[in-house]
């Protein structure tokens, strides 16, 4: 039975998308258990509210693709590595949600069927109604498209309500906060804005598509504990991205 005090979310579905490099920990290359799990956490205090939760993980962490290709390795074959990355950091990710009692799929766009699932729309929909995690792995399958466009392709084909974008700062800002003491943070902010001022959210194919299926993506820290729940509940500090 719901609980009086339980608060009203304000998205019923919703994808998170987190870099590979959020599960370095203060590490510089590779997984960091304790971390992994604290972002476990974080989404099991998310889904006993009741929302039905996608993910999607880069592979940063690992190998990225871009790099590799800048190092004179062809692109395809760079950006095919740095979506196996994505599968290690989704299994990583999978085995700490199941480790505190959240089922979660697995579901790459890679077949690899010893492993995890391979992505069918309507299979990975059925999951979310069944309350499972479903982390997005592999990207689009494709070379030349990042993560945060197959995280803008998978919430629009779960129908999620608005993308939760986990980042190293409470938002976006004008220029690095880190860098920058007069940097400006803006609390809402409209896609052709970002698109225009190369604001740093998200490539701008994501941001056209989600543009394109008015789409919100809300930009928050992860650093930040309780933040995720938080501002599904109505509270917490971050910049919405919309129309």
């Amino acid at each position: 039975m719901t609980g009086a005090s339980e608060p009203t979310v304000t998205y019923k579905r919703v994808l998170l998308k987190i870099s590979g490099e959020a599960l370095m920990g203060d590490q510089g290359y590779g997984l960091h258990p304790p971390t992994v799990n604290r972002i476990a956490a974080e989404v099991k205090s998310v889904h006993d509210l009741g929302v039905e939760i996608c993910m999607v993980i880069g592979g940063g962490n690992i190998f990225r693709g871009l790099q590799g290709s800048a190092q004179g390795m062809e692109r395809a074959t760079a950006d095919y590595m740095g979506m196996l990355a994505t599968v290690m950091n989704a299994l990583a990710m999978q085995a700490a949600l199941e480790a505190v009692g959240v089922f979660t799929r697995v579901i790459s766009a890679i077949p690899m069927d010893t492993v995890c699932e391979p992505y069918i729309r309507r299979r990975a929909i059925r999951h979310l109604e069944k309350k499972r995690v479903c982390i997005f792995a592999a990207g689009t399958g494709n070379p030349y498209f990042t993560t945060d466009t197959a995280a803008t392709l998978r919430a629009n084909e779960m129908g999620c309500e608005a993308i939760f974008k986990g980042t190293k700062v409470d938002g976006v800002y004008d220029k690095d906060p880190k860098k920058h003491a007069d940097a400006k943070r803006y609390d809402q902010v409209s896609y052709d804005e970002v698109l225009q001022k190369h604001l740093a959210v998200m490539d701008a194919s994501a941001i056209a598509l989600a543009r394109d299926n008015s789409l919100p993506i809300i930009v928050f820290s992860l650093d930040e504990p309780g933040g995720f729940r938080g501002i599904l509940s109505g509270r917490g500090t971050y910049t919405l991205v919309k129309g």
